[in-house]
């Protein structure tokens, strides 16, 4: 086989191995074969998951920058996102704050995590006037609709005694009205783009329509 160059591109292995280190290992493989005699070029992919972020990051030579928000338990952590030099665009994925590497095994309950991370992300880009924010959905330990999330945006979510919902998805069976009169009005001038690689109805399909929500939900501006 005579080759001179070898592009490697791969996705991140789930809780193992990021995007680059696995290209880097491919890497070695092949230089163990073909010694000095081949070029390589590492080009880490991303479906959108956990390394969306740092695949997009490099293409568009954005920046890191990292922030305190809280993971899928409401804990405290550090969590980085990218925003380009020019501070327009915003690289947030749902991983890096709610994603399944940040809980062990045995605490992984759907029910009572939360997105309520990925807002705070995305709050910290609107400080800084982004116009366009990126937002990988894959990798995440949560089912709680995205409720989490925008609670840490402004909105409420209430009971029929309009008593805030604790964080979870299993509260939203007691969702009766949701309050959007203090959602954070710089986000009507910022553009998302949802990274992923499959189909996310928000509710599930039935044939090829998604499922309807049959219990009332009041909306308050």
């Amino acid at each position: 086989m005579n080759l001179n160059h070898i592009v490697i591109a791969t996705d991140s292995f789930k809780e193992s191995m990021s995007a680059k280190q696995a290209g880097l290992a491919i890497q070695q493989g092949f230089t163990n074969v073909f010694k000095d005699t081949v070029s390589f070029d590492i080009i880490p992919m991303a479906d959108g998951g956990e390394g969306t972020t740092d695949a997009l990051k490099e293409a568009l030579h954005a920046q890191s920058h990292t922030v305190k928000v809280h993971d899928p338990l409401y804990r405290e952590i550090k969590a980085s996102y990218a925003r380009s030099q020019d501070d327009t665009v915003a690289i947030i994925e749902m991983a890096a704050a709610a994603g399944l590497d940040l809980i062990s095994k045995e605490k992984r309950n759907p029910l009572i995590t939360t997105t309520y991370g990925v807002g705070e992300l995305i709050l910290d880009a609107l400080d800084y006037g982004v116009s366009k924010i990126i937002l990988g959905i894959g990798g995440s330990a949560i089912n709680d609709g995205g409720s989490g999330m925008l609670s840490a945006l402004g909105v409420k979510f209430l009971d029929a005694n309009h008593v805030p919902l604790k964080p979870g998805g299993e509260q939203l069976a007691n969702l009766a009205h949701i309050d959007v009169s203090s959602l954070d009005k710089r986000l009507e001038n910022v553009h998302f783009e949802v990274a992923c690689d499959v189909t996310n109805p928000l509710l599930g399909t039935n044939g090829q329509q998604p499922f309807m929500v049959l219990k009332k939900v009041q909306l308050k501006r």
